[in-house]
């Protein structure tokens, strides 16, 4: 097992586990990067987002779901995406996830992605609701829940202020917003998975956290790899 790759996607999957949407009920043992074992514990315990990891490993011809390159394709993307057969993934899927309701990954076939906004905008039920009522709950979930990038503009203590760009609704379409400035944290309790980000900063946001600072190219992969999820007709029609 990787411990880099362990430790990159407890950075991006501590947020929604704290909040109690997924994986194991002891979020802090994603903290605790002293103990990579434990995390890929935890990691196992994330229904959706190790199936995707599984399935990543596999085609790139790796044994470890938590080999670094596997992580960053996930969460962030990069030319481990590229190799996947959407096929494939679906079948996967079929079996894996077959008594859940919701969402138009069903419907996917040469679009499904091995990528967090496919969760998001595909298996998870909140586009198709926003689509039917325009629900502002589900445009939140949608919003916070996706894997976003921002810029620092201050930091104080385990908190950050930072400028990134919200979802938002034009009653046919989702789209990325105007700029605005957002608190999230960067560490809880004195534990973090990153050192302290710095003013000018690019990092990655999932919920109210700074998962981790990205490069310029990480974060163009983030933000062209969710714009081609809300282009493609099909998930826009889902979303919007």
């Amino acid at each position: 097992m990787s411990e880099r790759g362990a430790i990159l996607f407890a950075r991006y999957a501590y947020p929604p586990n704290e909040l109690g949407y997924c994986g194991p009920a002891d979020s802090a043992a994603l903290l605790r990067p002293a103990d990579p074992e434990g995390i890929e514990r935890g990691a196992r315990q994330f229904e959706g987002a190790w199936v995707y990891l599984e399935f990543l490993a596999e085609t790139a011809g790796l044994d470890d779901p938590l080999d670094e390159r596997v992580v960053e394709a996930y969460w962030i993307g990069n030319d481990l995406l590229d190799r996947a057969d959407p096929e494939a993934l679906l079948a996967r899927m079929r079996d894996r996830f077959r008594g859940q309701l919701g969402g138009t990954w069903r419907d996917a076939p040469g679009r499904a992605l091995a990528h967090h906004s496919f969760q998001v905008f595909d298996v998870y039920p909140w586009a198709e609701l926003l689509r039917a009522s325009g629900n502002l709950t589900a445009l939140s979930v949608l919003d916070r829940c996706r894997i976003r990038t921002g810029v620092v503009q201050a930091v104080s203590g385990e908190s950050a202020t930072v400028e990134s760009r919200p979802l938002i609704w034009t009653g046919t379409a989702l789209t990325p917003g105007p700029p605005r400035e957002e608190t999230v944290r960067w560490s809880t309790g004195g534990r973090s998975l990153i050192a302290g980000p710095a003013p000018g900063d690019l990092v990655a946001l999932h919920w109210d956290w700074v998962c981790d600072v990205l490069t310029e190219t990480q974060a163009a992969r983030v933000e062209s790899t969710e714009a081609r999820r809300l282009a493609v007709p099909a998930c826009a029609a889902a979303s919007g």
